[in-house]
């Protein structure tokens, strides 16, 4: 492997969907961005396409510069092998040796929702603050802890993963909710209650047709009954998850990412919310909205190799 072109850096954010680079100088400028669709089934042809893409952004900055990956999913701390990842093409592959040897440079692969709050850090909506926390909140539910704008991702490197926290007992008694299987193996994860995909199933449960989290806020916001149950119930959930994220960490912030963070009433709401899941004493940090929006994870991803390279220079 060639030494790291340190003119720039490339943060690839990738989906079930699409995978999109954006290529940055070395003052983190952005001087190009490409999307193209994830292939994904065959291993091959994903790490073919990765290395085409790169190859067109290092003819843009001019330089062969690391990548940084932000990918759904884990690493198994053992093996190094991707898990839960939704691009089939990568689960319990080598990813990133088999990208490495293709692009013949640094490949450093982090959670998507990681990239997110790293992005958030440094520049973003708590830029400066001691500490914070990234919390996603979209098709599933995840997040990222960082400290003076360095991420930290833990043991197994999957610090922040808030969304499989087990939903408190009271509360799915409360609202006589179901204890609800999900995907990582396990049963009654708060993601299952408070995604996207979870607000939708809290609003065909209290009897509605289990519309778009966006769609159940403008009903409530016209006096519908059901929709504005849904709202309380999931401001209930999700404010008991980020008490505990308050007792965990005690982030100098949380900013919110992911499609519900375009939710108005979080802002205005969450705080007071949180705070009855508080002992007295407890101080709620500011809840935030995002700075970078959807273009967080290509960011982050190219501040994790930069974080990365920097970590590990002799």
């Amino acid at each position: 492997m060639t030494p790291p072109d340190l003119r720039g850096f490339h943060g690839i954010d990738i989906g079930g969907s699409k995978i999109e680079l954006v290529a940055f100088d070395a003052q983190m400028g952005e001087v190009h961005r490409e999307r193209i669709a994830t292939p994904g089934h065959d291993f091959q042809e994903f790490v073919q396409a990765i290395a085409a893409i790169v190859r067109r952004a290092d003819a843009v900055l001019g330089a062969a510069a690391p990548v940084g990956i932000g990918l759904p999913g884990v690493v198994d701390s053992l093996t190094g092998r991707q898990l839960s990842s939704n691009v089939p093409a990568l689960n319990g592959r080598l990813v990133t040796p088999a990208l490495e040897e293709a692009l013949h440079r640094p490949v450093v692969i982090g959670n998507d929702c990681q990239c997110f709050a790293l992005s958030e850090a440094q520049g973003g909506a708590a830029d400066g603050l001691p500490t914070m926390f990234g919390a996603i909140l979209g098709t599933g539910a995840g997040g990222g802890y960082c400290s003076r704008g360095r991420l930290h991702r833990g043991f197994n490197g999957v610090a922040g993963e808030w969304g499989h926290w087990a939903a408190p007992a009271h509360l799915l008694s409360l609202y006589k909710l179901p204890v609800i299987a999900c995907p990582c193996g396990r049963a009654g994860c708060m993601e299952r209650y408070v995604s996207g995909p979870g607000m939708s199933m809290l609003h065909r449960h209290f009897g509605g047709d289990g519309a778009a989290p966006m769609v159940v806020a403008a009903r409530a916001n016209t006096g519908d009954a059901i929709a504005a149950k849904t709202l309380s119930a999931h401001l209930d959930l999700l404010a008991h998850a980020m008490s505990s994220l308050v007792l965990a960490l005690d982030p100098h912030a949380i900013v919110l990412g992911g499609g519900l963070s375009q939710l108005p009433h979080l802002y205005k709401q969450l705080p007071d919310a949180i705070k009855r899941h508080l002992f007295a004493g407890a101080q709620v940090p500011p809840i935030l909205p995002p700075r970078f929006g959807d273009a967080g994870g290509a960011r982050g991803a190219a501040l994790l190799i930069h974080q990365h390279l920097k970590t590990s220079a002799p």
